[in-house]
């Protein structure tokens, strides 16, 4: 018998506020022609906002079931199940090789984890948007900082995977 598959949680559950949702929409610069990825969905809500103020399509993962289930759900009441798909995944695990955009709302610890993936397997050009915390690398090449609404201090992260992405005629 061989030893179970180990799961990271990578950060806990905690809702991501509409207006922060917008600006990592907003600094990620999505287009309806990216495919956006959200690491750690939870209820989908920056996905579901991608695609129903972007029309851009994509995938969030996550490893919970109950959050697929309503993440799926709110994409279907928000009309954009046809653009955001939510699967039952390990976000170490998932391939990110189609992804332009991906999001994160970790912790310290798995956001650089993280990082070492998304270097290793996205495209270049991809652009990585993280709510709270940062890549300690020289790839942060925009630091957002507000305060939200309700007083709190929010801080978002852009890096873009270095490179040139591949001209069309090259492909």
């Amino acid at each position: 018998m061989s030893a179970p598959a180990v799961r990271y949680i990578l950060a806990p559950y905690l809702a991501t506020p509409a207006e922060v949702v917008s600006r990592m929409v907003e600094l990620a610069d999505v287009r309806a022609t990216d495919c956006v990825y959200d690491l750690g969905c939870g209820d989908g809500r920056l996905l579901i906002e991608a695609a129903r103020a972007r029309g851009a399509a994509g995938l969030g993962v996550d490893i919970e079931p109950y959050w697929v289930e309503q993440s799926r759900s709110n994409a279907s009441e928000a009309g954009v199940s046809g653009l955001a798909r939510f699967e039952l995944q390990d976000a170490l695990e998932v391939d990110l090789a189609p992804a332009t955009v991906v999001f994160l709302y970790l912790v310290q610890w798995s956001t650089q984890r993280m990082l070492e993936r998304l270097l290793r397997c996205c495209a270049p050009g991809t652009r990585i948007v993280s709510h709270s915390f940062g890549f300690d690398t020289v790839l942060d090449s925009a630091t957002e900082v507000f305060v939200d609404h309700a007083g709190n201090s929010r801080k978002l992260h852009r890096c873009v995977i270095p490179g040139a992405r591949p001209t069309e005629s090259a492909l």
